[in-house]
């Protein structure tokens, strides 16, 4: 029988190519932000996705007969280990969160970027999701992110989410002072004064 720790896994690449592929249905951006800008946020999720997703590597490697995996294992070893009914709850939440992002780059449409950026005849997008968080995107991967931190339970993994939602903070902070200046103060002030950036209700 499948361990929910390979179902996991399997959850993340499948989403993950889906992902990719999907970036072909998308209009190019009118205008950009730049990588200049998105340098931080996107060191930020590097930084965030390594200890995340890190497995303890195995003795003698990374450094020869010198280095010991034991340097390591207190940031590797689980804190906690979850019964396999949580775990495969955890691998439940974290479709869940798949989900709330597929459903809101869908309502996009077009208009979704990888990038930080406007496309032509762009506008406030209030309804769908969005009109529940101004990011739900962002909304659905953190809490992926976080179910797979729980199931995870080590202090790396832990480590990675406070970094990776840090960075999709600072991800949304810049889209939103970008998209304010392309689509006009008043109108995306609005939208950000009725709406919460991340979580529904707050």
């Amino acid at each position: 029988m499948i361990r929910y720790e390979v179902a996991t896994y399997l959850a993340w690449g499948l989403w993950g190519v889906s992902w990719l592929l999907a970036a072909f249905w998308s209009d190019r951006p009118a205008a950009r932000a730049g990588w200049r800008a998105e340098a931080p946020y996107r060191l930020a999720t590097f930084a965030g996705a390594v200890p995340l997703f890190w497995a303890a590597p195995a003795p003698g490697r990374l450094g020869g007969p010198a280095w010991r995996a034991e340097q390591w294992h207190w940031l590797v070893h689980p804190l906690w280990v979850l019964p396999a009914s949580l775990g495969w709850s955890m691998l439940a939440v974290t479709v869940a969160g798949f989900a709330v992002a597929w459903w809101a780059r869908l309502h996009l449409g077009r208009y979704w970027s990888a990038t930080v950026g406007r496309k032509a005849a762009h506008k406030v997008v209030d309804t769908g999701p969005y009109r529940l968080v101004r990011h739900p995107i962002y909304t659905g991967i953190i809490l992926s992110f976080a179910a797979l931190a729980a199931e995870r339970g080590s202090a790396a993994a832990l480590l990675g989410l406070v970094l990776l939602v840090f960075s999709f903070w600072l991800k949304a902070r810049l889209e939103e002072r970008f998209l304010r200046r392309e689509l006009g103060a008043e109108a995306y002030d609005a939208y950000r004064r009725r709406t919460p950036m991340l979580v529904p209700f707050a």
